[in-house]
């Protein structure tokens, strides 16, 4: 006896339903934009017919992917910040657990203090016979303070120019400006101060020493004041230097010299073609790795020193 017609209509649906939770259909493949010039390119390439980059494993391709976790303003500013503030609480920690809370009191100056074999552990700039060795430290001392009003000091002073160098001169160079002028400060500082040093202030006066390069020769009002300002603000670095003990002022010094002259050979634009893209995005990968290169280092020798 047939099924009426009701029946097998709503018998031939609930077939359809079931079959469908258990298939899927292929979804419709849609064209891509290249991550490096921005052309687009077919559903299924490998590379770019325009300019010929990866699609899929580049340092264009993995700037953006990277970008999507990061924030849309100033994200490398974000990201030191966030490892600097990182590392102050890490090494706080390790303070009051080693010291049995040497890093609560101290004066207002030494409040909220780094103990001193805990900043030696976690890679501290050191005098040169000890950097010759362990060179990971040049990095590492970048991003360890010793109080909390020196990281607060260092980090407000980041938040005011950093995101200014970054629009200027993009993410990808900002990053490798900020690490190489750290850098080349405790260089200086390791070699001719000869004392253990931490904190950003080398690599964050390599960021006005760029500044006052990209002013230099600017009619314009705004660079004149821009320019004006920064010669201030070293004016009154230079005076809490000497007045201040402990301040690393070769760090201040080679920091300041090493930005300025990047300033003078960096274009003080964004990239403007694929080639200067490509040369941007292999300094700050650069950068990045050798930071991360050199964090590796640093556990390696805190467990080793443990």
């Amino acid at each position: 006896m047939p099924l009426p017609v009701r029946w097998r209509y709503k018998l031939d649906r609930w077939r359809s339903q079931i079959a469908a939770m258990f298939h899927s259909e292929p979804k419709p493949l849609r064209p891509r934009l290249c991550p490096a010039c921005g052309t687009l390119v077919g559903a299924t390439a490998t590379k770019c017919h325009q300019c010929g980059a990866n699609m899929t494993f580049s340092f264009a391709a993995a700037s953006k992917s990277l970008g999507r976790w990061m924030p849309q303003t100033s994200p490398v500013t974000y990201a030191l910040l966030a490892i600097c503030c990182v590392m102050y609480g890490l090494s706080f920690v390790i303070t009051m657990k080693l010291s049995g809370g040497e890093g609560v009191g101290g004066g207002l100056m030494n409040l909220g203090g780094i103990a001193n074999q805990v900043n030696y552990r976690l890679g501290e700039s050191l005098p040169l016979a000890y950097i010759i060795t362990q060179p990971w430290r040049l990095v590492t001392a970048i991003f360890l303070h010793g109080s909390l009003i020196h990281i607060g000091f260092n980090m407000w002073v980041l938040m005011d120019i950093g995101p200014m160098v970054e629009e200027l001169y993009g993410s990808a160079r900002y990053l490798f400006l900020f690490v190489i002028t750290g850098i080349c400060g405790y260089i200086l500082s390791s070699t001719i101060g000869g004392h253990p040093s931490v904190g950003a202030s080398g690599a964050l006066l390599g960021l006005v020493g760029v500044l006052l390069a990209a002013t230099t020769g600017r009619k314009n009002m705004a660079a004149q004041a821009l320019r004006s300002a920064l010669i201030r603000w070293l004016i009154y670095l230079a005076v809490l230097g000497l007045i201040m003990s402990g301040t690393d002022n070769f760090a201040h010094l080679g920091g300041l010299a090493s930005g300025y002259l990047l300033g003078r050979v960096m274009p003080d634009r964004t990239p403007a073609d694929l080639r200067e893209l490509r040369r941007a995005n292999f300094l700050g990968w650069a950068a990045g790795i050798a930071v991360a290169v050199c964090f590796g280092f640093m556990v390696v020798n805190y467990l080793q020193s443990v």
